[in-house]
């Protein structure tokens, strides 16, 4: 199904152009973004049914033009025949002669007019299901059943919640050279049961995403009955004994480890301000000839994916470690023209936040080894399953990752018997040197946001294989 681009968006272009125009007189480098975002979140438990905004919702603009040292930015929501001139002056007057209106003892870092090549490109993707065509009764009704499905499957289930996302992005780009148009559409979804037993309780939940409409609700349904299993396997958990062992990361923990342990520390702005230690270790090697790892809006169909960023650089696929070495990181425009790489990773919270070099699907490329082969070959270890939170330490290279369960392996076999928490700790070289099998197939999951420290939030997306490492668990 055919997505409607955004008429607010429409009618506000030639106006946008007409202020780029007007501006271009004054400023030698003009741009503007737009956006027209809007979506809804659905979740039904046993004891509520809610029905919100999502996050992502939002319509505005932002032009960036140079102010002879470097760039300088003015946000709002309207634009049309009214007012256009407004904006011109206001921005003119803000920004024009912008040295003369500086105190003196403000240190400020100088930047290069950015250099555009011309670009014309517009680009809509549609979807299997619309949810705005199903609307929210529907929503709700499928919800309710498979929440009901949930709490049929056992009596020691005391809470299950159903959620689901959908957002639509709609997005401009305009400078003098470029004329960029995007409409999209991603859906997520969570599920969460809550056992209990006795004096003991758990919460376990699974995570559906991807560049989809309202046909997601099947995947969601269909992630009931495992989501139930594992649950009630958590109620037979113990603490695991500190230590180092033999693990086998799901796609999932792969993900956490690809996303906190090293994504972070590759935002090249971070380079600049001398936070981030993989700086040093460019073309250097880093990790297990085994290893290859990307980012890029371009290379997988998720939740953040896109077909340019916000400062109007098409999307791209970058290796960022290839075969152990690590090669390049992420990076916006200002950052890219300091260090002299290509831009494609500059990304807002909104169009009133500012655009940092950001992760977009972050995820290890696949290899050749079956999942039963490399359970075989451990003694004894781990299976490690569900990702839960990370924390990541791009100047130290320091890894904490905490999963939901890890299931007992011992000569070779699964033993059924599970532990729980597990917090995975190390250096982050350390275990990507560890790697010795990758399997064949890659799942990457896109549910959550990511901030840059505790602000700046963006869609991402993270996973990759099977993979086998050494790691310290506690």
């Amino acid at each position: 199904m055919e997505i409607q681009f955004s008429e607010f968006l429409k009618k506000s272009k030639p106006y946008l152009k007409e202020l780029i125009n007007e501006l271009d007189k004054d400023f030698k480098y003009v741009s503007v973004l737009a956006t027209d975002s809007k979506g809804k979140e659905y979740l039904v438990s046993n004891s509520e049914i809610h029905i919100d905004k999502v996050m992502v919702a939002e319509r505005g603009f932002v032009v960036r033009v140079y102010n002879g040292i470097n760039y300088s930015e003015y946000s709002f929501n309207c634009i049309d025949d009214k007012n256009v001139g407004k904006i011109v002056l206001d921005i003119k007057n803000k920004f024009k002669n912008f040295s003369d209106k500086i105190e003196n003892d403000l240190e400020l870092i100088e930047y290069d007019v950015i250099k555009e090549e011309p670009i014309n490109k517009k680009e809509q993707k549609p979807v299997e299901i619309s949810p705005q065509s199903l609307g929210d009764e529907k929503i709700i009704k499928r919800l309710t059943e498979i929440n009901n499905k949930g709490m049929s499957l056992s009596d020691k289930i005391i809470q299950f919640k159903s959620i689901y996302q959908y957002a639509q992005i709609n997005k401009i780009f305009l400078s003098k050279k470029k004329d960029l148009e995007e409409s999209y559409m991603w859906s997520n979804g969570m599920l969460i049961c809550m056992t209990s037993e006795g004096e003991n309780t758990k919460v376990i939940y699974d995570s559906f995403s991807g560049l989809k409409g309202a046909e997601l609700l099947d995947e969601i349904e269909n992630g009931v009955e495992i989501l139930v299993e594992n649950g009630l396997a958590l109620l037979k958990s113990e603490p695991i004994k500190p230590g180092e062992y033999d693990v086998i990361c799901s796609p999932a923990i792969s993900g956490l480890i690809a996303h906190e342990a090293f994504g972070h520390g590759v935002e090249m702005d971070m380079f600049l301000k001398d936070r981030a230690k993989s700086k040093y270790y460019m073309n250097k090697e880093i990790a297990s000839e085994l290893v290859t790892m990307h980012d890029g809006a371009l290379g997988v169909n998720e939740t953040a994916s896109y077909v340019f960023d916000d400062e109007g650089n098409l999307a791209n696929d970058t290796i960022i470690i290839d075969k152990g070495i690590f090669k390049r990181g992420l990076c916006d425009t200002l950052s890219a023209s300091k260090l002299n790489v290509i831009p494609a990773n500059g990304r807002r919270e909104s169009y009133e936040r500012k655009a940092y070099s950001r992760m977009t699907n972050t995820y290890f490329e696949a290899g050749k080894d079956k999942l039963t082969d490399m359970i075989k070959s451990i003694d004894y270890g781990f299976l490690i399953e569900g990702s839960g939170s990370g924390m990541e330490d791009p100047k130290n290279w320091g890894i904490q990752c905490i999963a939901i369960m890890a299931k007992e392996i011992k000569h070779g076999e699964l033993t059924g018997k599970i532990y729980s928490p597990v917090i995975m700790t190390g250096y982050v070289p350390d275990l990507l040197k560890s790697i010795s099998m990758v399997s064949e197939n890659v799942s990457l999951e896109g549910a959550g946001f990511c901030g840059k420290g505790s602000k700046e939030w963006v869609k991402v997306s993270c996973g990759g294989p099977y993979i086998k490492t050494k790691v310290r668990l506690g």
